[in-house]
C-alpha cells in the first residue's frame, strides 16, 4: 500500500505536469507513474486509422447515459510557420515524419493519445489560390462587450489522454528534444519547420476541478467546486442529446470533404459571486433555466438529466421566465440557435478547464460544419434583447453566465481529413 503522504505527492506531480510542461516535468511525470500499464502503441497502417481527425467518440470513454468522458489531460500548441509564403514540399514531408511519429507512437484512444491539427485563414492567406467550399472567416469579436486577442497563428496542434505521460511525451515528440515516442524513433519534430507561438493546457472531469480549486484567481477561498464535477462552474455539460454528431459536423463535400471547422476560444472565470452571492437554486437558474430550478430537475452536479439537459421545454417560455423569475439560463440561451431546420444539434462541444497564469479559465473548442453556426449560437447566448423582457435583466447581470465568464482569445481554424492533416494547400 502506498503510503498516504506518497500518494498526494504523487497526486501533486501529476496535476502540475502538463500544466508546467517540457522534458523536467516529463520525467518528474514519468517516474512517478512508472508502475502503471505501459502506454499502448499506435500503427504504422495508415488504413487502421479514420478518415476524420475529430473522430473521437469511439476511441474515448462513453458514461452510462452514452455521453462523452473527454480525455482528462489536454495540450493545445499554437505554431506559426518559419518561412513565409506557401510551405514547401519538404516542409510537408517534415511534418507529415511528425505527425505520423505519433500514430505510431501512441494507440488514439484516451489510453493513448488523440490529436488532432488545424489551419487558420492566415495560414490559407499564404496561398496565391484562395480556400473555397469551406466556412472560415478570420476570428472577431462576437459580442459589444468582449476585446478578445485573436489568434491568427498559422496552426493548432491538439493533444488529449487520460495519461498525463502520455500526453507529455507525446508533446516533447513533436516540439522538444525526445528522441523516442512511447518506443517509436521520431524521425522529425513539427519545430525544424515551425515555432511555439503559445502553448495552453487544460483538464476535465470529476474530482480534477476541485483538486485544482486552491490558490488560483477566480475562485473563491473554501473549496466550493464539488468533487463529482468535472468542471469548475459545479455541473456537467456535454450531454450527448444536446451535442452534435460527429457525422453531422463533418463536411460533406468538396476537397476537405471528412474535416470540419474548429472555433477555439479561451475564457476566464470569475466564480467568487458564483458561489458567494448565488445559492445552489439561482446557480440551476442561470446555467440551465429557471424552470429547470423552479421544478427541481437538477440535484449535485446534474448527473439525474441523463443524456439530456432537457433544455428543449423551455425555449418558448424564455420571455415568461424573464418577467417571472428576473433571470434567463445560459443553455436556455445558446440553445435557441442550436438546432438547424431538421432540429439537428449543430455544435460539438469539447470544453476543459484551465489553470494556465494560475487562473481559472476554460478552452471551448467547438466543432461544426460552419463556424457561421457557432457565430449564431455565441449571438443568442450574447442574449442582448431579453433586457427588453425584465428590468432586473442586464446585458451581463442575470443574463445567463455572462456574468462571470470573460472572453480572453478567439481563434478559427479548418480541421482538415487525415490524408490532407500535413501543411495542406488551399486546393488541394
Amino acid at each position: 500500500m502506498v503510503p498516504d503522504g506518497d500518494a498526494r505527492t504523487r497526486r501533486e506531480v501529476l496535476k502540475g505536469a502538463v500544466a508546467v510542461g517540457g522534458a523536467g516535468a516529463l520525467a518528474a511525470c514519468l517516474d512517478r507513474t512508472s508502475d502503471e500499464e505501459p502506454i499502448p502503441q499506435g500503427t504504422s497502417d495508415r488504413s487502421a486509422l479514420p478518415d476524420r481527425q475529430h473522430a473521437w467518440h469511439d476511441r474515448i470513454r462513453l458514461d452510462q447515459y452514452g455521453n462523452e468522458l473527454l480525455p482528462r489531460h489536454q495540450v493545445l500548441l499554437y505554431c506559426t510557420l518559419d518561412d513565409s509564403g506557401p510551405p514547401t514540399e519538404k516542409a510537408r514531408e517534415t511534418a507529415t515524419t511528425a505527425f505520423r511519429t505519433i500514430d505510431r507512437g501512441y494507440e488514439r484512444s484516451h489510453e493513448g493519445v488523440l490529436f488532432s491539427v488545424g489551419y487558420s485563414p492566415a495560414y490559407f492567406d499564404r496561398f496565391s489560390q484562395s480556400l473555397t467550399g469551406v466556412d472560415l472567416p478570420p476570428p472577431r469579436a462576437l459580442s459589444s462587450f468582449e476585446q478578445p486577442d485573436l489568434d491568427t497563428q498559422d496552426l493548432l496542434v491538439h493533444l488529449a489522454s487520460d495519461r498525463p505521460d502520455a500526453v507529455l511525451e507525446a508533446e516533447e515528440a513533436l516540439v522538444g528534444d525526445r528522441e523516442q515516442a512511447n518506443g517509436v524513433e521520431v524521425g522529425a519534430k513539427l519545430t525544424e519547420i515551425a515555432s511555439v507561438d503559445s502553448r495552453r493546457t487544460g483538464f476535465v472531469g470529476p474530482g480534477l476541478p476541485a483538486e485544482h480549486q486552491e490558490e488560483v484567481e477566480g475562485i473563491p477561498e473554501g473549496g466550493p467546486v464539488p468533487e463529482a464535477s468535472p468542471l469548475f462552474m459545479g455541473f456537467i455539460a456535454g450531454f450527448r442529446k444536446n451535442q452534435a454528431s460527429e457525422e453531422y459536423v463533418t463536411l460533406k463535400q468538396g476537397p476537405f470533404a471528412e474535416g470540419t471547422t474548429k472555433h477555439v476560444s479561451n475564457l476566464r472565470q470569475r466564480l467568487d459571486d458564483w458561489y458567494g452571492e448565488q445559492d445552489y437554486d439561482e446557480r440551476v437558474s442561470e446555467l440551465f433555466s429557471p424552470q429547470h430550478a423552479n421544478r427541481g430537475l437538477v440535484s449535485g452536479v446534474g448527473e439525474d438529466l441523463e443524456a439530456s439537459s432537457e433544455i428543449e421545454r423551455f425555449l418558448d417560455t424564455i420571455a415568461d421566465d424573464a418577467e417571472e423569475f428576473g433571470r434567463v439560463g445560459h443553455a436556455q440561451k445558446s440553445a435557441r440557435a442550436n438546432r438547424d431546420e431538421g432540429g439537428n444539434v449543430l455544435l460539438l462541444r469539447r470544453h476543459f478547464e484551465s489553470t494556465d497564469d494560475d487562473i481559472a479559465s476554460l478552452h471551448f473548442p467547438s466543432l461544426q460544419r460552419e463556424v457561421s453556426h457557432f457565430e449564431q449560437v455565441r449571438a443568442a447566448m450574447n442574449g442582448e434583447d431579453l433586457p427588453n423582457e425584465s428590468p432586473a435583466i442586464r446585458q451581463r447581470v442575470n443574463n445567463g453566465i455572462l456574468e462571470y465568464v470573460f472572453t480572453e482569445r478567439r481563434g478559427n481554424f479548418l480541421v482538415p481529413p487525415m490524408n490532407l492533416r500535413a501543411l495542406p494547400p488551399a486546393r488541394p
